[in-house]
């Protein structure tokens, strides 16, 4: 008997157990159904600033050589490529530059392109972007040091990077997703209304792909160092937009807003800011769209809203913090953040909503960290492709 009314108690223990848990199973449908129905539909990485300064005493041999910060770089590569996104979009500073010599140029551009070989070769388009280094050379004027765009580093970013602005047919094979809305000729125009004085073409440029539009701006085009080409942007986003695009992400070197992490630093202007009033009208058509700006220059990860209104309330990601010399000395910034090599990582869903991981480690080798999550609403539903 004892052994019988064991076999019955556990029976009607089991029972009743099945009937707390049934309606809490559509429940738990429900929730597995709409994660899956709102799944990442494309994702992507980006960082910059990996160019070193062969100067510093703690520079390498082989970095003294190549001018890369190789070993944060080298890791943050293989970590992105751990994570499997379908792009990396580089924010310039890929190489040291300042100089018009060619085969300096060349040395410098096919360490790099080694470098981001291997995401190329597993599934990762590397898509770059060029910044104040790849642009511009230093001058002497009237004893001051300037740093000013010129034709011939327009031309052998070209020549280096080329290939890559845009393969289309590779693109589809790492990504899975055709390229649509691009034109290789789409690039501010010479005399046109930004002013530009040179070919733009590979410079600027955008495409669209699975209802997201990609836009991308050489931040110092000859005559127009530290200035964004606002009239071409207005017009490229305009276009996306009809062509039923409903996220924008813009990507630059230079940043709008210069993030200031010391008081010692407050109010000095390093980036499109040097000419605040071109500025606020580039930020206001980021704003219109709800498009996010990546960018780099300061070696640095922060994120920032500079207009946080509900209406207005774009977002300005600067991750110039791949490998090059930090912005923050030690001791001139209370975020320990500010000193570490970070990279983003952004995820798509279906319903529109966005979301935006940094990742980093500090400079001594530590253990990678999530640095700051954010996500972007859903706002209009992204077009089915």
């Amino acid at each position: 008997m004892k052994t019988q009314s064991n076999k019955i108690s556990a029976s009607t223990l089991s029972v009743l157990a099945w009937l707390l848990l049934c309606p809490a199973l559509p429940c738990l449908a429900d929730k597995a159904a709409g994660a899956a129905k709102d799944a990442v539909i494309f994702s992507f990485a980006t960082v910059g600033d990996s160019r070193y300064d062969a100067n510093l005493p703690e520079a390498t041999a082989q970095d003294r050589i190549w001018v890369q910060h190789t070993r944060p770089l080298a890791r943050i590569l293989s970590e992105i490529q751990a994570q499997k996104p379908a792009a990396l979009f580089f924010n310039g500073d890929m190489i040291m530059g300042y100089t018009t010599n060619a085969a300096v140029l060349n040395r410098q551009y096919a360490y790099w392109r080694g470098m981001v070989a291997g995401l190329l070769e597993s599934g990762t388009y590397v898509v770059p972007i060029p910044g104040n280094h790849e642009m511009q050379i230093k001058i002497e004027l009237d004893g001051v040091t300037d740093k000013v765009a010129q034709a011939a580093s327009e031309n052998a970013w070209r020549a280096n990077m080329g290939d890559l602005i845009l393969d289309t047919n590779r693109w589809q094979e790492a990504t899975g997703s055709p390229i649509e809305g691009w034109n290789s000729n789409h690039a501010p125009t010479i005399g046109g209304p930004d002013g530009n004085q040179t070919d733009q073409r590979q410079l600027s440029y955008s495409f669209d792909c699975r209802g997201l539009h990609f836009c991308m701006l050489n931040t110092d085009s000859v005559g127009h160092d530290s200035h964004a080409p606002i009239q071409w942007m207005a017009a490229d986003l305009k276009a996306a937009r009809e062509r039923g695009n409903r996220r924008f992400f813009v990507f630059g070197h230079k940043m709008a807003f210069t993030y200031h992490f010391s008081q010692a630093k407050e109010g000095k202007a390093k980036g499109l800011d040097i000419f605040p009033e071109e500025r606020d009208v580039f930020w206001k058509l980021i704003e219109e769209y709800g498009a996010t700006y990546f960018c780099g220059h300061q070696h640095i990860y922060h994120a920032m809203q500079p207009h946080p209104e509900p209406s207005q309330a774009a977002w300005q990601i600067i991750a110039g913090s791949g490998g090059s010399p930090f912005e923050a000395k030690p001791g001139e910034s209370k975020n320990p953040n500010d000193r570490k090599y970070v990279w983003v990582l952004v995820n798509v869903f279906k319903s529109g909503r966005v979301t935006m991981q940094a990742h980093g480690f500090d400079d001594a080798g530590g253990p990678t960290e999530t640095i700051e999550s954010l996500e972007l609403a859903p706002g209009d539903r992204l077009v089915n492709r």
